[in-house]
């Protein structure tokens, strides 16, 4: 991200991206690392310039598009926990970190787990990775141009439609019992007008501004 974020104060344009199969300083949010095994994963940033402020909701208009994509190319069906990850089979394949950079422009990072054989032990039960080989129909490659133009076309939807299929294509933010951050339970009740989670707990609803949840 901080090559892109170079790129954006030089004035490159909106849409352009930086892409790796490697990162050996992957970061996610809360500053969290990204495990990156050699070869495997599909990781890039890109320079992304909005008529909009920055809000929760494009970090969902950019998890629907990982979505769509994997799901369209490769036969499998991913789930997106709020606010920015995408699941399958309840383990976390992709995540997605948007950061501002110079002249108004934002940084959208995308890992995704690809041909990864392994994880580090704290990762092993909690994350997956998709199987993809060269040549196919589903390649890396296609399934990189993919990423980008449903990227494109995601972070363009007006605020209220990304919410709208947010919620459609998540089991995560409506009916479920979630913790979030291991400090607060309840049970997910919709995102209210600004992308934010509600939750229903003991104490009565909450919103949830940010934080990790786990089912």
């Amino acid at each position: 991200m901080k090559d892109a974020a170079v790129l954006a104060a030089n004035g490159e344009p909106h849409g352009t991206a930086i892409v790796a199969e490697r990162q050996t300083g992957g970061i996610g949010r809360h500053g969290h690392s990204w495990h990156s095994e050699s070869p495997g994963g599909l990781y890039l940033s890109m320079v992304l310039r909005l008529p909009t402020a920055p809000s929760p909701a494009l970090t969902m208009a950019l998890g629907l598009a990982v979505q769509r994509s994997v799901d369209d190319l490769t036969g499998v069906t991913t789930d997106l926990r709020w606010p920015n990850d995408v699941m399958l089979n309840e383990r976390k394949l992709a995540g997605i970190l948007v950061q501002s950079a110079e002249g108004g422009a934002l940084i959208a990072g995308i890992g995704i787990n690809v041909n990864q054989s392994s994880f580090p032990e704290d990762l092993a039960a909690i994350a997956t990775s998709l199987k993809i080989e060269t040549g196919k129909d589903h390649d890396k490659e296609t399934l990189l141009n993919r990423v980008i133009a449903e990227s494109l076309r995601h972070a363009a939807l007006p605020q209220a439609e990304i919410l709208n299929q947010f919620e459609e294509h998540s089991t995560y933010v409506k009916g479920k019992t979630v913790t979030v951050d291991g400090r607060i339970k309840g049970v997910t009740a919709g995102l209210d007008a600004n992308g934010f989670l509600l939750l229903q707990t003991d104490a009565g609803l909450q919103t949830i501004l940010t934080g990790g949840l786990r089912a």
